[in-house]
């Protein structure tokens, strides 16, 4: 790595290795890539500035010279779930636009398959974008000096970026939404694959002593439709005077609604439903979902557009990563 002025180290760039070797960077591409063009000397030389600068001879570097095609690696907990599908077609459709190649790795949401997957993943591409609850520390190990763009978290690494999520005020508007209307008891569903509560959890909880609700209305929920019904199920026979339900995410709030209908309460008069994500799919139930709503075109073509920065050597977009903010968008649900 570099330094600059004192600050954090910064990726080594192509540039680094041809300024450190006094060369161009196509002749640094070219002896990366075993070309027959250059003597034997620089070449080494060449090599030598590499390693010493900690530069990883990627595929999109080679690419300067072989025009291969870039291909990203684009990490996802779970295809099943319409959110990650919405913001895995939006980084496709960016990186087509780049005539890119995205290979998709889903995790079924399993820490020991998303280490397992990070252990061949840089073999297989030039960078790797998505969602991680790995630390940086094996991140970095894993992906040995390939660029890396988090998704709904904060990096600290110099080559790293990431794109975070912001969905307090949209989480604090869903709640005064409530309230406006009349709710004093207000459960949440959140997401149980979780050691410890889900940050959109404490977002609930802060914007629920805001307004003097009770907090501690929650109940655990499988990332489902399902898990979504089972859980008000038990916040229910737990709390029956619970009126209003704010959920984890937009799938676990369609099978509230589903199962507040079995249990003959009609929505929102009976029980006011509100989601996190504003998936399209909200839009086609009935009544249409209410919802703390990302936009997860935004989401995938900025993770893409950071991959494009780091790959290149351009510094990207936000110091300390970029943030897409959620706002609460209402529909017929509360």
């Amino acid at each position: 790595m570099v330094s600059s002025s004192g600050t954090e180290p910064r990726r080594v760039t192509i540039h680094d290795v041809a300024r450190s070797a006094g060369v161009s960077r196509q002749t640094v591409s070219r002896a990366l890539n075993d070309k027959d063009e250059i003597d034997g000397s620089t070449k080494q030389r060449v090599l030598d500035a590499a390693r010493e600068l900690g530069y990883r001879p990627s595929r999109f570097a080679r690419g300067l010279v072989r025009q291969d095609t870039t291909t990203i690696g684009l990490v996802i907990p779970d295809l099943l779930n319409p959110f990650f599908t919405e913001v895995a077609a939006a980084a496709l459709e960016a990186a087509r636009t780049r005539g890119w190649h995205v290979v998709v790795y889903d995790t079924a949401d399993s820490a020991e398959e998303e280490l397992g997957t990070l252990q061949v993943i840089t073999s297989q591409v030039d960078a790797v974008v998505g969602y991680f609850r790995c630390s940086e520390d094996d991140l970095e190990r894993f992906t040995r000096g390939a660029p890396v763009v988090l998704i709904g978290r904060e990096h600290h690494t110099a080559r790293f970026s990431s794109i975070r999520i912001d969905g307090e005020e949209g989480v604090r508007a869903a709640v005064a939404h409530l309230v406006a209307r009349g709710h004093r008891r207000i459960g949440m569903l959140d997401h149980d694959g979780r050691a410890e509560p889900s940050i959109r959890r404490e977002w609930f909880t802060t914007a629920a002593a805001a307004y003097g609700i009770d907090a501690g209305l929650v109940v655990g929920a499988d990332q489902s439709a399902d898990g979504g019904g089972a859980a008000l199920r038990t916040l229910l026979a737990a709390h029956p005077d619970v009126t209003a339900v704010f959920t984890f995410n937009d799938i676990i709030a369609i099978g509230a609604l589903r199962e507040a209908r079995r249990l003959g309460r009609s929505v929102p008069q009976d029980l006011a439903v509100i989601g996190f994500d504003g998936l399209q799919l909200g839009t086609l139930v009935e009544p249409p979902l209410s919802s703390v709503a990302l936009d997860t075109r935004k989401l995938g073509a900025l993770a893409i557009d950071q991959v494009g920065r780091l790959l290149t050597g351009i510094d990207p977009l936000g110091a300390d990563g970029l943030v897409v903010r959620a706002e609460l968008r209402p529909g017929g649900s509360a």
